[in-house]
């Protein structure tokens, strides 16, 4: 079952196809959604729905495997482990559209000098009191105001960086460079892949290891001390698995010395998934937990 349609586009920044929501009579009896479809009913019942909309388009995931004890120093939660390993992932993607769920046109307007831009996530998997999300080593973005407000707000570990992404499937090309902001060159990640034109993109099997990694719907955050966590739905990914050769990686020693212990295990690809949600920010640990803001924090 094809979820996604894939026009050809003369521009590899060109947006993704407008992707038709799943038969919901469909998606009931498909265990490819009972993740989705358990995170919308979760963010419905406590929040009554989200604070931000966008769009995460054309979007390249890599995925590497080490030992617990590798990782665990460097991330203030339990990791979740598969079959006694913990996992690492890059997320290579844009950002479109990002906007508060209310105030229509004008909001959208009033947020557009942070809604469109590219993005690379560095994120490893954990557990809260049962609650299984993932957790971002590092996040780079080329949006100076986005980095300010993002990490003030969310608690994310944003860094100022240079992003040139090609992620063209329309031609079957996947490209990306990531560099820190005044990198002397060392600093890049520098990627290639292939993709098949006319690849079919499905939500992935489940309880399968790309299921794993990519259907999560809660994302933690430790900045100086405050644990957060957010929220988001989204329609499962529909993506193909592709083989990433990297070429660069010194961007990623800037994250712990997880890489020089990792074993690449494999990548996927998705044109993107649109309408995403994004709950607010909650505050988990000790006298800020009822503070999402906080200029000093």
């Amino acid at each position: 079952m094809t979820l996604l349609t894939t026009p050809s586009y003369d521009r590899p920044d060109a947006p993704v196809a407008k992707m038709p929501h799943a038969d919901p009579a469909q998606a009931m009896h498909d265990e490819r959604f009972a993740l989705s479809q358990a995170a919308r009913r979760r963010l419905e019942v406590t929040e009554g729905g989200p604070m931000l909309i966008n769009d995460w388009v054309r979007a390249v995931f890599m995925h590497y495997e080490m030992s617990p004890e590798v990782l665990q120093p460097l991330v203030p939660y339990s990791l979740d482990t598969r079959g006694g390993k913990a996992y690492v992932s890059l997320v290579a993607f844009t950002m479109q559209r990002l906007r508060p769920c209310i105030g229509g046109r004008l909001t959208e307007w009033l947020s557009a000098p942070t809604s469109n831009h590219a993005f690379l996530n560095v994120r490893t998997y954990v557990t809260h009191r049962g609650e299984p999300g993932i957790f971002f080593l590092a996040e780079w973005l080329p949006n100076p105001l986005s980095v300010f407000i993002g990490s003030r707000t969310f608690g994310l570990p944003y860094r100022y960086g240079h992003h040139f992404y090609r992620h063209n499937h329309e031609r079957g090309e996947l490209h990306g460079t990531v560099s820190a902001h005044a990198s002397d060159g060392a600093d890049q990640l520098i990627y290639h892949a292939q993709v098949n034109s006319s690849a079919a993109f499905e939500p992935c099997p489940a309880g399968s290891l790309s299921a794993w990694l990519m259907e999560r719907y809660t994302a933690f955050t430790e900045r100086r001390g405050v644990q957060r966590l957010f929220r988001v739905w989204h329609e499962p990914w529909a993506q193909t698995p592709i083989d990433v050769r990297v070429e660069e990686a010194g961007l990623l020693a800037t994250t712990g010395g997880w890489m020089e212990q990792a074993s690449y295990t494999g990548a996927n690809y998705s044109p993107g998934t649109l309408d995403v949600w994004v709950g607010r920010p909650q505050c988990i640990n000790g006298r800020f937990t009822s503070r999402a803001w906080d200029m000093n924090v």
